[in-house]
């Protein structure tokens, strides 16, 4: 069987109503993403869109709202110490940062974190 598919365009992460605030503070300031206008039909249901490289991350509005504390969008960076680098600016920016095992995956380096409302963020480096 062969598919169409050749690659992701973007994953969506739920955020409560009110969220875009916080979210161009955490996604855009801290995470480094640039944004992304929302179609004027969407834009009016809230949220906010990111892309990083040739892919966008969607903060969109859930109501009501859970928080996704295991299924999580994993963010690519360039070098472990672009990786590094990072971390210092989210840990300053008031974010904790939570180091994964180093043996856990043989040549990746990573970190978690968790948006402003809970949603756990994935950040990793290959090297």
């Amino acid at each position: 069987m062969t598919s169409d598919l050749v690659g992701l365009d973007h994953v969506q992460v739920a955020a409560p109503p009110g969220c875009e605030h916080a979210a161009r503070r955490f996604y855009g300031d801290l995470l480094g993403l640039e944004e992304v206008p929302k179609p004027p039909l969407l834009a009016a249901r809230g949220g906010v869109w990111f892309r990083a490289g040739g892919h966008e991350l969607h903060v969109g509005v859930a109501d009501p709202f859970t928080a996704a504390t295991k299924a999580h969008p994993a963010l690519l960076v360039g070098s472990i110490a672009g990786l590094d680098a990072l971390a210092a600016r989210l840990a300053a920016g008031g974010v904790d940062v939570s180091w994964g095992d180093p043996e856990e995956i043989p040549g990746i380096t990573r970190f978690h974190v968790h948006d402003p409302w809970g949603n756990r963020v994935e950040l990793v480096a290959r090297g």
